[in-house]
């Protein structure tokens, strides 16, 4: 998958290429990743793929990985795509680390909401709709994404549009 990487005559045959590589947790994913984000650096859509698949990757370090590119200079919380591609692929894409047993996952999630609403009321009530499904869930798990959930709602000035959102989850 490295040599294909390497060898790749385009970006849809790179990015195969790579989310295989960071998809099996291979040793040369790490360096693959850098050269992709160098290469495509100027460009914003494939950087956002870039966010994507390392989000949604099942790999066990993928919360810390979402820390680290929250981080990044390529990311900010002013712009929805990027918002969608990292924080939105992890919970959306990425169910064994959203749901890990710590509840890391939602404490995180449930974070960033708070600071995102505060610049985008819409892109965070989006974001907020991860939790809608906390009742179907064991009761450990279902416990801490309530928790995340009643935090939110006692936000002051939390944004009509993720305050909607929330209180339709814990009600409904």
């Amino acid at each position: 998958a490295y040599q294909r990487f390497k060898d790749a005559g385009n970006m849809t045959d790179r990015f195969g290429a790579l989310s295989a590589l960071v998809n099996a947790h291979a040793e040369l994913a790490v360096p693959a990743l850098e050269r992709f984000h160098a290469l495509f650096k100027g460009e914003a859509l494939v950087i956002d793929k870039w966010f994507a698949l390392q989000a949604g990757s099942p790999r066990p370090d993928a919360l810390a990985r979402v820390r680290v590119l929250m981080s990044h200079p390529a990311f900010t919380m002013r712009n929805p795509n990027k918002v969608r591609a990292l924080l939105g692929a992890f919970a959306r894409q990425n169910r064994a680390r959203f749901h890990d047993a710590s509840g890391a996952g939602y404490r995180l999630i449930g974070a960033q909401l708070a600071v995102l609403d505060a610049i985008n009321p819409q892109i965070a009530a989006r974001l907020a709709a991860v939790f809608n499904g906390w009742r179907r869930l064991e009761p450990n798990r279902a416990a801490m994404m309530r928790a995340e959930l009643e935090r939110l709602a006692a936000l002051p000035g939390l944004s009509r549009d993720t305050g909607e959102i929330v209180s339709r989850a814990l009600s409904g």
